[in-house]
């Protein structure tokens, strides 16, 4: 019997992945003594001109700040899944299902090959990745970010701002911060206690600082009042000062509010550069050069901003003459050089992802299929099949908002164009083989036809979605945010019919988030799979799960309840939105109150079988940066080679204040059918600590805590016990 050992710790990167920064990095240090050398050279105008940018739909990208004699032109641009408005890109995965994988390695090759497309494009700033808590399980953009809980949007930071910035692009972290739903997001305030803001909300931004995050993007909504752009207690105090933070913050597009204030407060750079954008005018620029020459402004404060933006510019590289031109025209599509950013290992880093975050529900044993034992499939939703022909073509709608067809991504500034689009009727077909019969109807009304297909298949695959995005684009009544849990499409009501008839009905479900499920106990529904938003590569990414060519690891990174009323949080409509579960958030919700989910936060199945044993704890005396290590035997026990998601929780000591339990550490890993691994969990201080809002730092819990380990927040294998 072969033994492996998997070591887990958020600094530390696996051999595949410990690659060479990017070819022209320098340390902080050197960066920001070439910026201060920089900022002496340039006039108060020249040094305006760099924080500001030149304004809505009159640059190259989707923003840029002005040129000197000194210094270029810096080109942003969105988004967190990959190029928006370019061509000859890749559209990957989104963030909430590159989280589901919970695949570290993975989550730095998407970063990678993202880094390297927009660096291609010569890129300076790369908008994402998104770190937004999905707090309320509607919250539209919440697919762009890494769910539910701190702990996986960290890790998964921290991957993707290193994948990212291994390519020399600055990677900018956002929204900055409790910009958590999109209802009212530029009239409402979000207010969280200081305890809850920096243990749940700032956690992923610190673990992304600690990484060497280059740039952060503050937010549209106010906090207790202030907004968060001109809020000197979020960017100065804690970004700042506190996270020791050495990068720039920006605005997000539009969210300046003021231009003495949020100068004052340590904004550092204004995009894309008008106070309502296209409209001309700007808080900064000419009247930054005003308030500096009548005293309101410190031209320190001013040389600060330039010396962080150029410093992260220098750090990285990105004054190298290999640093390629600006490859892209947002707004003029047609007239951008051709410049190809794709490339096959791309696409191969898509489609392996999108199968390792492929979740399994549910499954009654129907699951691999055996073409060899299959003669008839019937494939029954739009979901399964290709965007409509009315759309014209593949992106043919502002910002992915088709809401027709397969969903593989949601809608907004944080899309990118599909340079192709495999739908699982063709991935399925694909792998099937000729000498199946694939009979399909798109049409999610016609509900006589979904059944007349259904009955005599085999099996029968019937697929639905649900979809949000941004604000500013309105979808069927959905402003941003969904209007409920429940599925599109006449969604509940095709799965019903279909599962009527075939006694192995199997239920595929892209979505953005949580959706209620009221056909589960549905005796004929033999699987419920979770593919999320898989990218250009959906269909194939699902085949290799369905046939069994990849073994399913992907794992929930949100709560599936079986009421919407059982969450903690919801879309708050009114101005003040008070975060009154405090720490209280997704799965933690559930397990203060002894709420039973329907799918737990981690659930996820395999089609082979796992054993734990042999825990163990070591308390480490004397070893401040890692107090506590822990150990766990994992073997596999079932007949296929598969991967295993390893997951601990830290239950704290009662005194501490804490939710029965938090996830503190996870590893996936690949074993053999007959094999074990021995799975190793390194606790940091911070691991172990709340945050003490009166001092304003974190303080190591003492008492006895109890670990936890198992293969979701509710399927708890192993415990153990360690006292501080």
């Amino acid at each position: 019997m072969r033994f492996l050992t998997i070591t887990t710790a958020i600094a530390v990167l696996s051999a595949s992945m410990a690659q060479a920064a990017a070819p022209h990095e320098i340390s902080w240090e050197k960066a920001y003594e070439k910026s201060e050398a920089l900022v002496k050279k340039l006039s108060l105008e020249e040094k305006a001109g760099i924080v500001t940018g030149i304004g809505w739909e009159k640059t190259i990208c989707v923003g840029n700040t002005y040129e000197n004699s000194e210094f270029p032109s810096l080109c942003l641009q969105d988004g967190p899944l990959g190029v928006r408005w370019a061509d000859n890109v890749t559209a990957g995965v989104s963030g909430i299902t590159a989280a589901q994988s919970w695949d570290k390695e993975l989550l730095y090759q998407r970063g990678s090959y993202m880094g390297r497309e927009f660096y291609l494009k010569g890129i300076h700033m790369a908008l994402g990745p998104c770190l937004d808590i999905y707090r309320a399980p509607a919250a539209g953009r919440g697919w762009e970010g890494f769910g539910e809980d701190p702990y996986l949007q960290g890790v998964a930071a921290v991957q993707t701002v290193t994948g990212i910035q291994d390519q020399g692009v600055i990677a900018v972290a956002k929204h900055f911060v409790l910009n958590n739903q999109e209802t009212n997001r530029k009239n409402s305030t979000s207010n969280a206690d200081d305890r809850t803001l920096n243990e749940i909300y700032i956690w992923p931004y610190a673990r992304a600082v600690e990484a060497g995050l280059g740039g952060v993007m503050c937010s549209y909504n106010q906090l207790h009042g202030t907004w968060a752009c001109e809020n000197e207690y979020i960017i100065t105090s804690v970004l700042k000062e506190q996270l020791g933070f050495k990068g720039l913050v920006m605005t997000d597009w539009g969210a300046q509010m003021s231009g003495d204030p949020s100068a004052l407060a340590g904004l550092d750079m204004t995009m894309p550069g008008d106070i309502v954008m296209g409209d001309g005018y700007s808080w900064w620029g000419a009247n930054l050069t005003a308030a500096v020459e009548e005293g309101r402004v410190p031209e320190s404060r001013v040389d600060d901003m330039v010396t962080r933006i150029a410093a992260t510019y220098y750090k990285f590289g990105q004054d190298s003459k290999d640093f390629p031109e600006v490859g892209i025209r947002a707004f003029a599509r047609d007239t951008a050089p051709y410049v190809d950013a794709e490339a096959d290992k791309h696409v191969k880093v898509v489609r392996d992802i999108g199968a390792a975050a492929v979740a399994v529900l549910q499954n009654d044993g129907i699951l691999p299929l055996n073409s060899n034992k299959l003669r008839r499939i019937a494939l029954v939703g739009s979901d399964a099949g290709p965007i409509p022909q009315w759309v014209n073509q593949i992106n043919n709608c502002a910002d992915q908002s088709c809401a027709a067809g397969t969903l593989a991504m949601g809608w907004g500034s944080g899309t990118a164009d599909f340079p192709y689009l495999v739908t699982p009727a063709e991935g399925i077909k694909n792998r099937a083989g000729k000498h199946v019969q694939l009979l399909h109807t798109y049409d999610d009304y016609d509900l006589d036809t979904a059944k007349y297909i259904s009955r005599d298949a085999d099996v029968a695959i019937v697929f639905s979605n649900t979809d949000s995005g941004e604000e500013y684009l309105n979808v069927d009544g959905n402003v941003g945010d969904r209007k409920n849990l429940t599925l599109w499409h006449n969604g509940d009501n095709l799965i019903k019919a279909v599962a009527d008839v075939n006694k192995n009905t199997i239920v595929v479900i892209h979505s953005v988030g949580a959706v209620l499920m009221p056909w589960i106990d549905h005796p004929n529904i033999k699987a419920v799979v979770w593919p999320g938003l898989p990218g250009q590569e959906s269909g194939n990414s699902l085949a290799d799960v369905l046939f069994g060519d990849v073994n399913p690891s992907g794992r929930l990174p949100y709560t599936i309840a079986k009421k919407e009323s059982d969450y903690g949080a919801s879309i708050g409509k009114e101005f003040a939105i008070e975060y009154t579960e405090k720490l209280e958030v997704g799965y933690r919700h559930f397990d203060a109150h002894n709420i039973e989910p329907l799918f737990a936060f981690g659930h996820g199945l395999s089609y082979t079988r796992f054993g734990y044993s042999r825990l163990s704890v070591k308390v480490n005396k004397g070893n401040a940066e890692v107090p506590v290590s822990a150990s766990v035997t994992i073997s596999n026990i079932g007949r296929r080679d598969g991967a295993e998601v390893a997951q601990a929780y830290i239950g704290f000591p009662k005194n501490a204040g804490e939710p029965p339990k938090i996830l503190r550490g996870f590893e996936k890993v690949f074993i053999k059918r007959g094999d074990k691994a021995t799975v190793t969990f390194d606790f940091t201080a911070i691991d172990l600590s709340t945050f003490d809002a009166d001092s304003q730092k974190w303080v190591q819990a003492k008492g006895e805590f109890t670990l936890y380990v198992g293969a979701s927040s509710r399927d708890i294998r192993q415990t153990a016990k360690f006292t501080l």
